[in-house]
């Protein structure tokens, strides 16, 4: 009877830590976002990454570094969806992160992102338009000179409140990167 009783927790446990180890849905991280853009009418920057993916990681220095968060976290709620795993990797994707990428016009390659309003409508993505005759084509982190330019494209469409100074912080950080 006692080794019932012992079982019993370790059970639980498992059962516990196997959930609490599956990633959230691609749908609750929006409504998430969603509810904390509301209050301040900031935008949502819904970014699309892999953790195979070396220019994700460099998108996400650039916007954790010490002159870059605070302009980001005044005007955007960021969110990430794990998309497009290797196969032993497929457990760390966010349910239904795919479809949404899909539905605010990816994949094309990743990082992808889209920038939303508060309430969850597409703003712009990360698609450059192609010039005359050319399909539009992804950023992903922008390093070369155009993509820095629709980056900032994206950002004043996103953040149209953002001053000019703000702006002028994250276009130098992005011109001035190492390649």
């Amino acid at each position: 009877m006692k080794s019932h009783w012992i079982a019993f927790p370790a059970l639980l446990l498992g059962a516990v830590l196997a959930h609490a180890q599956s990633p959230p849905s691609a749908d609750s991280l929006l409504d998430q976002a969603k509810t904390q853009a509301a209050p301040d009418h900031r935008a949502i920057f819904a970014i699309f990454h892999a953790s195979w993916c070396g220019w994700c990681r460099k998108l996400d220095s650039f916007l954790e570094s010490a002159e870059i968060k605070p302009v980001v976290d005044k005007y955007f709620v960021t969110v990430h969806f794990t998309v497009q795993e290797s196969a032993d990797k497929k457990a760390l994707e966010n349910p239904g992160g795919d479809e949404f990428m899909k539905a605010v016009g990816g994949p094309a390659g990743l990082p992808f992102f889209a920038f939303l309003d508060s309430k969850g409508a597409l703003i712009v993505n990360s698609l450059r338009p192609g010039e005359a005759g050319k399909s539009p084509e992804n950023i992903g982190h922008p390093d070369k000179p155009e993509e820095v330019d629709w980056f900032m494209t994206m950002v004043n469409k996103a953040a149209p409140r953002m001053t000019r100074e703000e702006a002028g912080t994250l276009e130098k950080y992005l011109r001035n990167q190492k390649k």
